[in-house]
Parts: structure tokens; sequence; C-alpha cells
């Protein structure tokens, strides 16, 4: 056991030696834990920010100015009140407006009236998540000002409405209560990287063997194919885990301010797990491999559907049926549930015991079918 120990710690150590002299390689894990990752957390949006809007106003009244008023900053910014809707709607075919706001004549005399009438509302939703809030919040305005409008011509004010029975509609947002963006986005660009990285690294570290013709010297030594292949999943896992602590400490904490709620040792050990459980198609990848360049081609044609099937970018509710059931066979649908877990909701193992037997179940076949896929190559 001495023997088969050292000779594990002797390779590792050769591994981590030859990751320290490849530039190109400590460059790559440098710009993703750092660059990359500030880049997405400060660079991607999903919230609604003064979407640009064009209003057409061909009625000129108080009614419709009192309206138009109400489309202000953070979510609207009115760039200009025009009265060619034709004119208007030629800025929003060539994306130059989000939105357009276009009055009948007639509206504030309607309104006066006590007749119903309507407004018109044009939105570019070639952005679908923002053309949807979009939508959304101007619908929240116009209904807003219609209700005001109806309880003044009932000559209804603040006291009365505050006496009579109602039902108030009160949203508690746990976890994120402000919102932030980039709370989510750098966080979820971490685990894409460390999963990039997961399936990179082992499977350049095992190819390079190929390239320089040095996997028929240890084929004949008296290392097994476990002790030749594993130190290198150990040493590329402990290079991952180095770069995801310069990733927490010294972007996601002190320029994003995560709020890490959980125990930041257990995610440590779920990262390994995972990098671990990831590794073994890297194995597999390096198995069908004769260059880097097949590698890289082949890391990210498995790459993509992990990261579709994750959950990350597409909730698992609004997936069809047939892909939510092989959501589960994407290691990183199961560290995605227990990274936010961790670090935003302060889940502990009691929680998540169950998406840690799930990956550590699906990691250890994942790894086994990597060992095996590569030990032929020694028969």
């Amino acid at each position: 056991m001495r023997l088969w120990l050292y000779r594990l710690w002797v390779m590792t150590a050769k591994e981590l030696l030859q990751l320290s002299r490849d530039p190109v390689l400590l460059i790559i894990l440098a710009w993703f834990f750092t660059a990359e990752i500030y880049i997405a957390g400060s660079g991607i949006s999903m919230s609604l920010k003064r979407a640009s809007v064009t209003v057409v106003d061909l009625d000129q009244s108080a009614a419709s100015r009192e309206l138009t008023s109400r489309f202000r900053p953070p979510y609207f910014d009115v760039k200009e009140i025009d009265f060619s809707l034709e004119a208007a709607a030629s800025r929003l075919d060539r994306g130059q407006r989000m939105l357009v706001l276009a009055f009948p004549p007639g509206f504030g005399k309607d309104l006066e009236a006590g007749r119903a009438v309507g407004v018109q509302l044009l939105v570019d939703t070639t952005n679908t998540v923002l053309g949807t809030l979009a939508t959304a919040h101007a619908g929240r305005i116009v209904e807003g000002y219609a209700a005001d409008r109806a309880l003044e011509d009932l000559g209804i004010d603040e006291l009365d409405l505050a006496a009579m029975p109602r039902v108030a509609s009160k949203t508690r947002v746990w976890y994120n209560p402000n919102q932030v963006d980039p709370w989510f986005m750098s966080i979820s660009e971490l685990m894409t990287v460390i999963t990039m990285l997961s399936l990179m690294l082992p499977a350049a570290a095992a190819v390079r063997e190929k390239e320089r013709g040095t996997i028929e010297q240890l084929a004949v030594s008296p290392l097994t194919p476990f002790q030749i292949l594993f130190p290198k999943v150990i040493a590329m896992t402990l290079a991952i885990l180095a770069g995801t602590a310069v990733a927490l400490f010294g972007i996601l904490l002190p320029v994003f301010e995560v709020p890490v709620k959980g125990s930041l040792a257990l995610f440590f050990a779920v990262t390994a797990l995972y990098a671990l459980a990831v590794s073994g198609l890297g194995l597999v990848i390096a198995a069908v491999s004769r260059n880097l360049g097949q590698v890289s081609m082949l890391v990210v044609v498995v790459l993509m559907p992990m990261l579709l099937l994750s959950g990350a970018w597409t909730p698992p509710e609004a997936m069809p049926w047939l892909l939510r059931q092989l959501m589960v066979v994407s290691p990183l649908y199961w560290f995605i549930e227990l990274g936010y877990g961790i670090l935003l909701k302060g889940a502990g193992p009691a929680l998540l015991w169950d998406e840690m037997v799930g990956l550590a179940a699906l990691g250890g076949a994942i790894f086994a079918l990597g060992i095996a896929r590569f030990r032929r190559q020694f028969a």
C-alpha cells in the first residue's frame, strides 16, 4: 500500500510540475477564473433597465401626458414624443427603440366621458426575456393608471380606499431580495468554467502523452493504468480548486459582494467531487482523440448538451417532458443545485444529501467509464 500511494504521489507531483511549466494552460486558467467571470457578472444582465420608448401622441391631452409620465426610469426611458406611427415603427424595426406607445385621437375625451379606450404598445421582443419584462411592466403601469382614474371618477380618495376591505398582494423575494443579476451570473459562469476545465485539462494531460510519445513508456512501466490516469485527474482537480478559490475570494466576494450563506468547505468538497466526476468524460474524450485539436472540438460537443440540460439558462419547468428526464444525466444539473443551494441559500448536507448522492453516483459511473475506455489503449 505504501508503494502504491508513493507512486500515486510521485505521478501527481509530476503532473503538477508539467502544468506549472505550461504557460498557455496557466494563462487559460488565470483568464477563465478571473476576467471571464468578471465579464459575465458585470456585462450580462437579464433585468429591464431604461428600455427606450417612443411615444406617439395623437391626442395631446392631459390624460396622455400623465400616462406618458409614468413610463420613467429605472425601467423605461422616453426618448421622444412623435406624431407619426409609421416613423416610430420604423425606429422599432431598425432596433433604435424597444417600445412604441401610441395614443389614439380622442383618448382624453373618451376617458372624461367614461368610455373604454385603449392604447397601443409595440414591443421589440428580439430578446424574449427583456421583451416579456417590458410588456409586463408596461401592462402594470397602464392598469395602475386605469385604476387611479376609476377611483377618481367614483370620488374615492386614499382615506376611503384604506377603509375598504381589499386583498393586498405583497411579494417576498428570497435569497436575492434586490434581484442582483451579478450574483446569479457570476456563480453560473464559475460553474460553467469549472465544467469546461474539468473536461479539458485531464483530456489535454492524457493526450499530451500521446503527442510526445511517452504513453508507450508509461505502458511498459510497473504502473497500472489507474496509477497513470488518476494522478492526472487529481492534479487537474487541485488546479481547478485553486482557480475556484481565486474566483471566490478575488472576484465574487470583493467585486460582486455575493453573500455566501453556506459552508465554503462544503462547496469546495462538492466542487472536488464534481471535477472528479466530469474528468471521467475528459478521459473518454482523450481515449478517442489523437491531438489537442480534436480534444478541443470534442469538449465543445460534450459541453453544450451539459449546459443546455443543466437548468442554468432554461428552467426545468419550461422544458419538454423528455428533456426534463434527460437532465438527470447532466452532472452540471446536480452541481448547479448544490452550488446555488450552498452559496445563496445556506443549505447544508441535511437538505442537499439527495443531490450529493445523485452527483456521486453519476460521477462514479462516468469516471469508471472513462478509466475503462482509456485502459484499452494499454492492453
